[in-house]
């Protein structure tokens, strides 16, 4: 379907872009050094090898968007004349995407662990890929990272072809600079959007139905209207937690683009919630609450429990963090890809979370989440610009130790990931690489069979303490 195309360099397929440089904001900013990323696996429907998701469909349309829609994700993070952090965009020095193809010399369901769909009432499993035992089995080195500290390697895509063909894998890794979660998401529906219509049409003059909004230029107008409060969080640290003694420039867009890149988390780990098992935490815990902020309670308390066992003493505090989409919240098009989420931090003392039911603890918990607007998203902002050091305190104190105790959750339970589908078919199982930063958790869709999935890190041998908790065990299938 491709043609002569199909035989055309990276190079090649850029050669349409123009130079240009895209303001960056203090969220942005923030971000250097983090990653976005999936792994998603796709049912072959084809069962012919070659035929289904091909290479070079794949790569095609995720070149041609860039050119069309993306530029940035070629470009180069600088600090212009004015000041500005920018990413810059020059076509005689393009930071080139890596994408390649590998092959698994193993079938999929080596790497998959199941569980009889109970929601089904046909005879089926359910399917959860185990990343620690593709790396331990599979002979595949690890995934690359994105990052802007090595030349070409700012959006890294990896599509895994299985020995028996019945699965492919799809793998990327952006900066977080140039996209939050759900912007990330947008941009894969809109390069699924892209191979479906050149897979369908042979050419890739494809009209997005609703094409993204990327320049800064509206968010940063929008908050500019906007007075700070000041968060019980940012109150907390600063009146808690020692100040770090260093002193930062004015301008801190240097200092963050040259942020390290932080290491991934490898100690993973997976738990499956069936739709029964959900509904029913949510009526034992609170039917008025949602099943989100019936979860992190339950989570939140457990995590309280296993630390006391693990450490021999209970922690002083207990921090609750829950990631929030700046969009829901602000004036801003939904289709806006920048960053714009942001979180609300629970700074809960450890005696509240253990003597509180399940019932109270949601509602403190959902009572630090309500605070959050744009007044709330504006002072962690001024935040970062005014007190950089509090950014960097607040990183080393929300952990897991003698003295605290932390879980984080990134809901992406509602995410369109079903349309992300590049013309043959919706993702079937849903996956994470490893990813940065122990206690924090994602929550995915199961589309197999409508629960969810909890993917959570946590060291290995913190995790058996948990699998103990009678009450988490109740609702919780833990799968690795």
């Amino acid at each position: 379907m491709l043609g002569s195309d199909a035989t055309k360099s990276d190079n090649d397929l850029l050669a349409g872009i123009k130079p240009q440089d895209l303001e960056l904001t203090t969220l942005d900013l923030a971000q250097f050094g983090i990653t976005v990323d999936g792994l998603y696996f796709y049912k072959n429907t084809c069962q012919a090898e070659g035929e289904f998701m091909s290479f070079d469909l794949l790569r095609h349309s995720f070149l041609q968007l860039v050119v069309d829609h993306y530029p940035m994700i070629v470009g180069r993070p600088t600090v212009n004349s004015q000041g500005q952090a920018v990413m810059s965009v020059d076509p005689a020095n393009l930071c080139m995407p890596d994408i390649a193809e590998i092959h698994v010399d193993h079938p999929a369901d080596a790497f998959m662990s199941m569980r009889p769909n109970t929601a089904s009432k046909e005879s089926s499993n359910v399917k959860f890929f185990d990343i620690k035992r593709f790396y331990r089995e599979s002979g595949v080195s690890r995934l690359p990272r994105a990052t802007y500290h090595k030349d070409h390697s700012a959006a890294i895509i990896q599509v895994l072809r299985f020995k028996d063909s019945d699965y492919v894998g799809l793998a990327y890794s952006l900066s977080h600079v140039l996209f939050d979660g759900s912007g990330m998401i947008t941009f894969m529906n809109h390069w699924a959007e892209y191979a479906r219509h050149l897979h369908s049409t042979g050419n890739s003059d494809c009209q997005l139905a609703q094409p993204p909004v990327t320049s800064r230029t509206e968010m940063q107008s929008y908050f500019d209207s906007i007075e700070p409060v000041d968060p019980p969080f940012i109150r907390h640290f600063k009146e808690n937690v020692p100040p770090l003694l260093m002193e930062f420039p004015a301008n801190i867009a240097p200092v963050l683009i040259a942020s390290p890149d932080l290491p991934t988390y490898e100690d993973q780990h997976l738990m499956h919630f069936t739709p029964t098992n959900l509904e029913r935490m949510r009526q034992d815990i609170d039917k008025t609450q949602t099943v989100n902020m019936a979860l992190t309670a339950l989570c939140a308390q457990a995590m309280v429990r296993a630390n006391t066992l693990v450490y021999a003493m209970p922690p002083q505090i207990s921090y609750v963090v829950v990631a929030y989409d700046g969009r829901l919240r602000a004036n801003m098009p939904v289709n806006f890809t920048g960053n714009i989420s942001c979180t609300t931090v629970a700074p809960l003392p450890t005696q509240t979370v253990v003597s509180s039911s399940y019932k109270d603890l949601a509602t403190a918990i959902k009572e630090y989440s309500s605070m959050v607007g744009s007044e709330y998203t504006k002072a962690v902002m001024h935040t970062i610009e005014t007190n950089l050091g509090l950014l960097y305190i607040a990183s080393f104190t929300l952990c897991n130790s003698p003295q605290t105790s932390y879980f984080g959750l990134s809901a992406l339970r509602y995410m369109p990931f079903r349309t992300i589908d590049f013309g043959f078919g919706q993702p079937e199982v849903l996956s994470f690489d490893y990813y940065v930063k122990e206690g924090m958790a994602r929550l995915y869709p199961n589309y197999q069979d409508g629960g969810v999935d909890l993917i959570f890190n946590y060291p290995d041998a913190n995790f058996e303490y948990l699998k103990q908790d009678e009450d988490l065990a109740k609702y919780a299938d833990f799968i690795f």
